[in-house]
């Protein structure tokens, strides 16, 4: 492959653990991940609580918690692995090629300053613009994510706009530089419906305008059937499958997928009963040997309990780890 043909980001071998403070608890939140992702692609990564999918978002961006250590892997981005990076590096990269929107806005909003100083803020780190010429630019990039009357927004603070102002506002701010890549972990867990369907035609809408690179981080597959390419599919720490969306959805490969899938609640079928998985997802601190998924398994098989699947190509760039696909 060319230097032209390379993809954006490729993740290879991706391994991060958490280690307790005495070091006798390890807990293995993302194991062994490999995926690539192009110019304008969206991948989606799902999976149940506690599945590694966050972490994964944080490995890449370098922001991990003290407790975690990413042992082994590499991250590309744009032909550099983010790995090799000094902190002072990696700050000209975040916010600036590499961007992500958090769960709770809340939690990425400073209380204290208004909405104009913190949108404007990566302009005058990344691009040393004047505090006028930031808040110049922060109020067209609040009509951008369609804020209303955004010359009076920029000066409010957090705590005065809603729940769904505040994450256009961190959207905002995430696209203030131009990244080439968004990372958007579970950005619509806590709208309602008709907002949630209102952020995610921004998102779309942004990506589009903008030439973004998405990875959208979820738990929704109604979600990720609207808005990816392609899907990610984490269980225990791992992928355990990958490919185009519609391929995944028409054709599941793996025993976890299948159920997931099956787990959607479908329109115009009020008398039915919704498909539960049984079991719970494995502590990642203690993951079962061999795939993790076996114990919640119906399709198991011996070996599932005692060996790793490896991952194995099941259709053109559709991949799973399952030893029911060898």
């Amino acid at each position: 492959m060319s230097e032209t043909d390379a993809p954006l980001l490729a993740v290879e071998g991706l391994t991060t653990h958490y280690v307790s403070a005495r070091g006798t608890r390890v807990t293995r939140a993302v194991e062994d991940v490999s995926f690539t992702l192009g110019d304008g692609e969206t991948l989606g990564i799902v999976g149940e609580s506690g599945s590694g999918k966050t972490t994964l978002a944080l490995s890449l961006l370098r922001l991990l918690p003290p407790a975690a250590r990413t042992i082994a892997g590499a991250i590309r981005f744009e032909g550099e692995n983010l790995l090799t990076k000094s902190e002072a590096e990696l700050r000209h990269i975040r916010g600036k090629r590499m961007a992500m929107i958090l769960q709770d806005p809340m939690a990425s909003l400073n209380p204290l300053f208004t909405i104009g100083d913190q949108v404007g803020e990566p302009l005058r780190v990344h691009e040393g613009v004047s505090r006028r010429g930031a808040w110049e630019r922060a109020r067209e990039l609040l009509g951008a994510v369609r804020i209303s009357a955004p010359d009076a927004r920029v000066r409010n603070y957090p705590h005065e706009l809603s729940g769904g102002m505040r994450q256009r506002i961190v959207g905002a701010i995430a696209i203030s530089c131009g990244p080439r890549l968004l990372i958007a972990d579970e950005p619509t867990t806590s709208l309602d419906v008709t907002i949630q369907a209102q952020y995610l035609s921004l998102l779309r809408e942004l990506q589009r305008a903008q030439g973004l690179a998405l990875i959208f981080i979820t738990h929704n597959l109604g979600i990720v059937a609207r808005m990816c390419d392609k899907v990610a599919v984490m269980y225990g720490g791992r992928i355990v499958e990958s490919g185009p969306v519609r391929r995944i959805f028409g054709a599941p490969a793996h025993p976890y997928t299948r159920a997931l899938i099956e787990s959607i609640p479908k329109l115009g079928d009020s008398n039915g009963r919704l498909t539960a998985i049984d079991g719970q997802p494995p502590d990642p601190a203690a993951l079962p040997g061999g795939c993790a998924f076996h114990p919640r398994c119906p399709a198991r098989l011996e070996r599932c309990a005692v060996d790793r699947p490896h991952d194995t190509a099941v259709g053109d760039e559709h991949r799973t780890a399952c030893w029911l696909h060898g």
